[in-house]
């Protein structure tokens, strides 16, 4: 059987390697910037990862559907899709096209002389870079998940087989500058680590400059098992999906994501993080329990603004319909689902996402560093945090309740400061004054403190 799949794995390589990306005009690639805690385009530009999980696009959404949704991600702001490649080794797309023969990540079944363009004549392979064209012409970056994690964890993926695959999926793919790879999915790093090891070699092996990451299981991150590894381009951790209470684990920080930044950003060598799967809008707090509140979308913009403020390199945002594609003809949807995946892309939260990339982009973004000295009166406790992040001329504390700031002065340039709100929910600023930038002063946020009355606090240098 493994002489068979290697066998068909160079036939198809051969055909793989006439395709070409039918999208001249591409993103800039992605690289580390100079700053390595951050990313940046090669064309020099500073790049604010604004993902959102769209894990099965590819199997369920047709092309129509594909278009709507790639074009509401991009007018929403965000520019980078996570999506699985294969979510089971049985899968087929909307069309019932399905991707492997006999269930063989070595055998991928592709259809000689087709082509992503073809109305009707096209595979499970070519329906997948027909969407990678859309959201390559919404100038998007597409983040794959090549086998998702339980498949390998099942035993259904060995070492020569992961290794056919990544290559052949390597190779069709390596001509696109919008690609990025997110090894693993939903999984611990310490579990079938020689598989994994084996695609991200593998994949690196043929297209190095492609940048790549290990998406964990949830409430781990990569850094525990790959930061060291020359495969691994930027850090992902997954907070989701528990409350404190819920949290079972050793660390127990339950919707504390910042503790996971903070772990990253001090590791040597440095590279980026980012949170690549929060807690879902519109999912059970806990995930499996229905009868249980739902995330909604100020708790989304908590955990984006923590982390970020925190050192991370962007945020991905995620809602329960859009990430599985819930469809009325579903009929085991999961997870408590209340809505569909055309419905859910009009979450409040998900058109909120964009304010905070903004925010970040209109400042000098490089010079960025978190900074807990700026709050004098203690970071406060669970969802009393405050976090703090500052330029040289200016600073940006974010408080998800809005209770009062106790702000040190002085820790930016100049004799005098601007002090300004910032609205997470509307992106509008309001103009407080001008301070002395010395001692210590209290702000108070607009309204009565509350979870979801979260405001930021912007000092900018005169």
């Amino acid at each position: 059987m493994i002489l068979r799949a290697y066998l068909f794995s160079v036939i198809l390589l051969l055909l793989s390697c006439e395709l070409e990306t039918s999208v001249n005009v591409q993103p800039p690639p992605l690289i580390i910037a100079n700053n390595p805690h951050y990313l940046a385009t090669a064309d020099g530009k500073p790049f604010f990862w604004l993902g959102d999980t769209a894990w099965l696009l590819f199997s369920k959404l047709n092309r129509q559907e594909a278009a709507q949704y790639i074009n509401d991600r991009a007018t929403k702001g965000y520019n980078v899709i996570q999506v699985m490649v294969l979510h089971e080794l049985t899968v087929t797309n909307i069309y019932g096209d399905q991707a492997l023969h006999d269930e063989n990540v070595a055998l991928p079944y592709v259809t000689p002389g087709s082509s992503p363009d073809d109305e009707y004549a096209y595979d499970y392979w070519d329906h997948m870079d027909y969407i990678i064209d859309l959201a390559t012409e919404q100038g998007l970056y597409v983040a794959l998940v090549p086998i998702w994690g339980s498949n390998v964890k099942a035993g259904g993926v060995s070492v020569d087989q992961a290794k056919a695959y990544a290559r052949w999926l390597a190779e069709r793919h390596k001509s696109r500058q919008n690609i990025v790879w997110l090894n693993g999915g939903d999984t611990h790093g310490d579990q079938h680590t020689d598989v994994w090891q084996a695609i991200a070699t593998t994949i690196k092996s043929v297209s190095p400059d492609q940048l790549m990451t290990f998406h964990p299981f949830g409430r781990t991150q990569s850094s525990w098992w790959f930061h060291e590894e020359e495969w691994l381009d930027f850090n992902m951790f997954q907070s989701g999906h528990r409350r404190y209470d819920q949290d079972d684990t050793e660390l127990g920080y339950g919707p504390d994501n910042w503790r996971y930044v903070q772990t990253d950003y001090g590791l040597h060598p440095i590279r980026p993080t980012i949170d690549g799967e929060p807690s879902y809008e519109g999912i059970p707090e806990g995930l499996h329990d229905p009868s249980q509140p739902y995330w909604e979308a100020e708790d989304l913009r908590r955990y984006a603004y923590w982390s970020v403020f925190s050192g991370a390199a962007g945020f991905t945002y995620g809602h329960s319909a859009v990430m599985q594609m819930h469809r009325p003809e579903d009929h085991s949807p999961a997870y408590g689902v209340r809505e569909y995946w055309d419905e859910a892309l009009a979450a409040p939260g998900a058109a909120q996402m964009i304010y905070l990339k903004n925010l970040m982009l209109s400042l000098p973004y490089y010079e960025r560093i978190p900074d807990q000295t700026l709050i004098a009166s203690g970071e406060g406790d669970r969802f009393e945090y405050q976090v703090a992040t500052r330029g040289e001329k200016y600073a940006l504390i974010y408080s998800y309740t809005g209770r009062d700031m106790r702000i040190r002065m002085g820790k930016i340039k100049g004799s005098k400061v601007k002090g300004s709100w910032y609205n997470p929910r509307n992106g509008e600023y309001t103009l407080i004054g001008d301070f002395a930038n010395n001692g210590t002063h209290t702000f108070d946020p607009p309204g009565d403190p509350s979870e979801g009355n979260d405001w930021v606090l912007i000092l900018e240098s005169i």
